[in-house]
């Protein structure tokens, strides 16, 4: 996916708290870390949500972790974007939690079946239904 381009995006970007960065833009810990960025990103420009109405849920989540006494020194940051993501996309009937858990549940199994050193692929039986 291509960096948004618009003076806007650059704002929004600039407006996140702690993130960590380099001259040429946000810098991730771990893969799905920027994956996670790009489709919140992406799914506010496609109009699913609105950049204010995404800080909002995202600060919630930031929040809740400070109140249950976690530790805030940035290592769990993406947790609480990736916890904010999956309230936005039900709340916006984008998916329901039972289709979100029943794909977290098929990566799961697909990676335990994985073999070390091999692509975690997911295969669903469209027959079936079942994963293999």
């Amino acid at each position: 996916m291509s960096p948004p381009d618009s003076a806007g995006s650059a704002d929004r970007l600039a407006a996140l708290p702690r993130l960590p960065r380099e001259q040429d833009g946000p810098v991730f810990a771990e893969p799905w870390e920027a994956q996670a960025f790009a489709l919140a990103v992406k799914l506010s420009e496609q109009g699913h949500f609105t950049w204010e109405e995404w800080t909002g849920v995202l600060a919630d989540e930031l929040k809740a972790r400070a109140d249950r006494g976690e530790p805030d020194d940035g290592s769990h940051y993406y947790h609480c974007w990736l916890a904010a993501l999956e309230r936005l996309v039900v709340a916006k009937g984008l998916i329901t939690r039972a289709a979100m858990q029943a794909r977290n549940e098929a990566w799961a199994h697909a990676y335990r079946h994985t073999p070390h050193g091999k692509p975690v692929e997911l295969v669903v039986d469209a027959n079936a239904g079942q994963r293999s």
